[in-house]
């Protein structure tokens, strides 16, 4: 398919943020992902019979995160008829989205294999529907392991056991979707605009904890501490200007947890100074 929309886009709304750092946190997913950090250590690491395996399951991974971002960039630019097309969708800031993908993608399954735009559309549909259920079944699981681990550091034994904790990851998805928001199950919407700085400053704290790890193995850990030292920058700046944005749009709400992320992500650069510190004191003490 023909690429239409331009390589670089000079005629954007005004609403539009700066590119770097909110690129970081607005792509939070991928190669550098807390979300993924999460599902490595509490799902797949139970799932492995031998840590070689990781290696196939790990690139197997990234070919098909990366095989979907890249569907996804041909369906948005190359999903239209003309360049005028692509401008009209993108009017603004917030359009676009997942229609955009499901749409784009229909017109290029009925150009190339010959399927009806309906029928593309649909399998495109169903399988970004696919996605995002396997992503909340994860998700969920993921919360109940959350809890059980605050009912051991606790010493809550009731939380420890698969039914309560599955009970209280649930109570607190259900609180938030149907309580919170305009109703309808949107709730989550309502913290939606901090998910990608909380998702990337957990990246973050994934590589501190992969770097240490690797120093104290007296294996190199600069390819960890470089992306995480980058990474946490980004972070901060983004949590910065989006802060600044609640504000002065007096989304206190937003404010207020923003303020204590960016708390939290200050406290994990003062603590990855720390760790490294007593990883290098011990290698060199042994």
């Amino acid at each position: 398919p023909e690429v239409v929309a331009p390589m670089i886009n000079s005629s954007v709304p005004e609403d539009v943020p700066s590119l770097i750092p909110l690129l970081f946190v607005t792509i939070a997913c991928g190669a550098c992902s807390g979300f993924h950090g999460l599902v490595s250590s509490g799902t797949t690491s139970k799932q492995v019979d031998n840590e070689k395996d990781v290696r196939f399951v790990g690139f197997l991974g990234t070919v098909g995160e990366g095989s979907l971002a890249l569907a996804a960039i041909i369906a948005c630019t190359a999903g239209f008829a003309t360049l005028g097309d692509w401008e009209g969708y993108y009017t603004a800031f917030a359009s676009g989205g997942l229609p955009a993908f499901v749409q784009g993608g229909g017109q290029i399954l009925a150009n190339g294999l010959g399927l009806p735009v309906a029928l593309g559309e649909t399998l495109l549909a169903v399988m970004a529907i696919l996605f995002a259920a396997t992503t909340m079944d994860t998700g969920v699981r993921l919360q109940r392991y959350i809890v059980q681990e605050a009912g051991t550091i606790y010493n809550i034994p009731a939380l420890t056991g698969k039914g309560l904790s599955t009970i209280v990851a649930v109570g607190c998805c259900l609180a938030l979707a149907f309580g919170a928001g305009g109703g309808g199950g949107t709730g989550g919407l309502v913290i939606w605009p901090l998910f990608g700085t909380t998702n990337q400053l957990l990246a973050a704290l994934t590589l501190l904890v992969l770097s240490v790890f690797l120093l104290k193995q007296s294996r190199p850990s600069r390819y960890t501490f470089v992306p995480f030292l980058f990474l946490l920058t980004m972070t901060l700046w983004a949590l910065g200007i989006q802060l600044k944005g609640f504000y002065d749009n007096g989304q206190f709400f937003l404010a207020a947890l923003d303020v204590v992320i960016l708390v939290t992500a200050i406290w994990v650069a003062l603590e990855s100074f720390s760790a490294f510190q007593k990883a290098r004191t011990g290698e060199s003490g042994a």
